[in-house]
């Protein structure tokens, strides 16, 4: 099975990152399998989180891969119940663990928690876990951009990342400019949406065919044309293939338009008020 290349953004920080990684959640014993096929297929972004308790089977699957280390870019995330400057150190070191890595290539928190009000906090222990070179990159995930503006203003480091539900149903448009106004990269979680619906819509069929491609590959494709990464789930070697292979063709400013007008609203939380510890 040769590897497909995947193309790469260049984050705020001078790192690069694959235009396109692997999401983990919610696997668990199919997860080292998952991540060691993604991983020989070409895949170079695997995408995990403290919350999603799968860190040692990705870890197992990274380790299995044969892939040298230093070609890989492993995400994980700080979990609500974690916030705090010392709790957030604590947490690293035990993410760090299980994945049975010396670093980190990009460390997330995973939900700002506003009530909480600890976010800040975190990302100053972010901020020192990156200062001391045992994670590459630090961002957030599900932070709007008030939560932005807050952690730049009190530590004068923005985010590389911020991870947030995006897909056809929910482009997010106005976050998507708030993080290219501070330079922050913004990635696709949920990138085909949690409705099977998105992948019978009658519009994505008409682009699809166009392209001699699959629904899920258009989908894909918009995200990465709109500047944004997706980080796609899924088991089967097969469906990852697919998901890999969207670089050979190139969506219309018509097609990307009519992509976006299919918005029917956020699907999941409210990062104002959501509490997932």
């Amino acid at each position: 099975m040769s590897a497909m290349t995947t193309p790469s953004f260049e984050l705020n920080d001078g790192h690069r990152i694959p235009m396109i990684g692997l999401g983990t959640w919610p696997m668990n014993e199919e997860a080292p399998a998952a991540v060691r096929t993604a991983l020989e297929m070409g895949y170079r972004l695997i995408d995990t989180a403290a919350k999603y308790e799968n860190e040692e089977a990705v870890g197992q699957g990274i380790a299995e891969s044969g892939i040298p280390r230093e070609q890989i870019v492993v995400t994980t995330k700080l979990r609500g119940s974690d916030h705090g400057y010392e709790e957030a150190l604590r947490a690293f070191e035990t993410s760090r663990r299980k994945l049975g890595l010396d670093y980190i290539d990009l460390y997330l928190i995973h939900w700002p928690l506003p009530r909480l009000d600890k976010y800040v906090d975190s990302w100053r222990a972010l901020v020192k876990l990156r200062d001391d070179g045992v994670v590459r990159s630090i961002g957030v995930s599900n932070f709007t951009a008030a939560h932005l503006d807050r952690i730049i203003a009190e530590t004068d480091v923005a985010p590389a990342v911020n991870q947030v539900e995006l897909h056809p149903y929910f482009p997010q448009a106005q976050l998507r400019a708030a993080d290219a106004e501070r330079t922050v990269l913004t990635q696709s979680w949920s990138p085909l949406a949690r409705s099977a619906a998105l992948l019978t819509e009658p519009v994505l069929e008409q682009i699809a065919e166009r392209h001699g491609v699959e629904v899920a590959q258009v989908v894909l494709r918009w995200h990465v044309q709109l500047g944004a990464l997706p980080i796609p789930k899924s088991a089967s070697p097969d469906r990852q293939r697919l998901n890999l292979d969207i670089f050979h063709f190139e969506l219309s400013d018509s097609e990307m338009n009519q992509i976006s007008s299919l918005e029917r609203g956020r699907q999941s939380h409210d990062p104002d008020t959501h509490e997932e510890f």
